[in-house]
């Protein structure tokens, strides 16, 4: 009798907590391209967002690890659901999240909403984490470091301290990774007096061998390999559409890195160009090339195809691609492929990229080789309307 008392007694006190179920998990995990599996991870995350266990939130938060993106908001939205209930049963663990916070192995994304669920519960912690996160591997957590500082930084130039805010903003472009914060830093400084080295600070490769055009009719160029994709050889000289191509030197004085083909090759439509450089790397490590292109494109690095895209016209950004590589200690040869189309509308003028080397985090990795940013020259207005 005494015994049954106990057991019911324990019941009361710890209650049963309705767990994650780790298959559903891997079914969400389990999405594939173009919503393939979308049906099954619906009804996966039905069942997921019942849990009320506070180890489940820490399950799902580590299943993001290696998420592909469609995956990881899946997973997101089911933690969202899952915090919720937690917090208001009073059962959030701020221990486990904070252990799960501060692990930087875990995936951005998911240590961003451990520090906000944070941030909810205790807002002095949060704050007092904040500047301990200007050079934390994850870009979504410097984020808050990196503005702390500009409001500093805003706050004593105001107060006619040139050299104080001069440093506040220095300190928070060192960890700045993110255009939104970076351009408006270089502005502030500039305001101040103080130029700011944007292609140097991102990464930008400036300096490249160009050299078209080539036939993209009926956009076949995309897949046709053309004498650079076979050889390098910069002395050579090959037919090209209606004129023979020979390399050329390009330099780039563009703040954000833009390599503009239509400069040396001519306003011009349904053209092959290639750009060709070369990067020292001090060592051999991982890094990624983050690229810009409203053009159809290829990269190769040392000879090996990185990875296309046969699009057109869909918008140009900073990091608008990200591609994993492994650089070699010494030169690396870096060879990009850019395609115009047929269109003649004015917004389909641009044959441009921009290209950076960096690593994970975004912050740039810059070559032995670098040479000093190319300086602003004077530029004659280019035609509005491209040739065929």
């Amino acid at each position: 009798m005494m015994r049954s008392i106990i057991a019911s007694l324990a019941i009361l006190a710890f209650p049963a907590y309705t767990s994650a179920s780790p298959e559903a998990i891997n079914t969400i995990l389990a999405i594939g391209p173009e919503g393939k599996g979308n049906k099954q991870a619906a009804a996966a995350w039905s069942e997921l967002i019942k849990a009320d266990n506070p180890d489940s939130l820490l399950q799902l938060l580590a299943g993001m690890d290696h998420a592909e993106p469609v995956a990881a908001n899946w997973l997101r939205s089911a933690a969202e659901v899952i915090a919720g209930n937690l917090e208001a049963g009073k059962k959030l663990s701020l221990d486990d999240l904070g252990a799960f916070f501060l692990d930087q192995r875990h995936d951005p994304r998911a240590r961003r909403f451990a520090f906000e669920l944070i941030q909810k519960s205790d807002p002095a912690t949060a704050k007092a984490l904040v500047p301990g996160l200007l050079n934390d591997p994850s870009p979504e957590l410097r984020r808050d470091a990196v503005a702390q500082l500009m409001e500093q930084a805003s706050a004593i130039a105001g107060k006619e301290n040139r050299n104080g805010a001069v440093l506040l903003y220095r300190q928070a472009l060192g960890g700045a990774v993110e255009p939104t914060q970076v351009k408006p830093i270089a502005n502030a400084l500039k305001e101040l007096g103080v130029e700011v080295d944007l292609p140097r600070h991102f990464g930008f490769l400036m300096r490249w061998q160009v050299i078209g055009p080539f036939d993209n009719t009926g956009r076949k160029g995309f897949d046709t390999a053309y004498p650079p994709e076979k050889e390098i050889n910069l002395k050579a000289e090959y037919d090209g559409k209606g004129k023979k191509a020979k390399w050329q030197p390009l330099a780039s004085s563009d703040a954000f890195g833009k390599i503009d083909l239509n400069k040396p090759l001519g306003m011009l439509k349904e053209s092959v160009g290639y750009a060709y450089t070369e990067f020292e790397s001090s060592g051999a490590r991982s890094a990624e090339i983050r690229l810009g292109c409203k053009n159809a494109w290829k990269i190769w690095l040392n000879g090996q195809l990185v990875f296309g895209r046969d699009e057109y016209h869909r918008g140009q950004r900073i990091d608008q691609y990200k591609l994993p590589i492994q650089l070699k200690s010494g030169k690396n040869t870096i060879l990009v492929k850019a395609c115009q189309n047929e269109q003649t509308e004015q917004w389909t003028v641009q044959w441009e990229f921009q290209l950076r080397i960096c690593d994970a985090t975004g912050s740039a990795i810059l070559a032995a080789n670098r040479q000093a940013t190319p300086q602003p020259e004077s530029q004659s207005r280019r035609p509005r309307r491209p040739k065929n």
